[in-house]
């Protein structure tokens, strides 16, 4: 969706607009005080990172502070890469584990 964000120069009100490319000319009009002086301005974006992208950038022999163990997904990429570095396939269960790890299930297993 092309979304737009701008600022009214009247109000200072902030507010989305839906501008589609056919309607590249039309005139932005301000929500809150129906002004048309109003600037563009620059949106913040995100950005995706694939696994491989995350794999790649992973130094297994930095140090780690706390926070980096909170998010799940860290911990398995970590073996997955050192696995990787030591030239060791460690097969589909790995894999299974790994996951298992990540989204919390492991735990299901030794609470029997």
């Amino acid at each position: 969706m092309p979304l737009f964000e701008y600022e009214c120069l009247a109000c200072h009100a902030r507010f989305t607009e839906i501008v589609l490319p056919w309607e590249k000319g039309k005139t932005i009009q301000c929500p809150r005080c129906q002004g048309t002086r109003v600037k563009k301005l620059v949106s913040r974006f995100s950005y995706h990172q694939s696994e491989q992208d995350r794999l790649e950038k992973i130094d297994t022999r930095a140090p780690r502070d706390e926070s980096y163990y909170r998010d799940d997904r860290n911990i398995g990429l970590w073996a997955k890469k050192r696995a990787k570095e030591l030239g060791v396939d460690l097969g589909p269960k790995f894999e299974e584990v790994v996951e298992k790890a990540r989204s919390g299930k492991i735990l299901d297993e030794y609470d029997k």
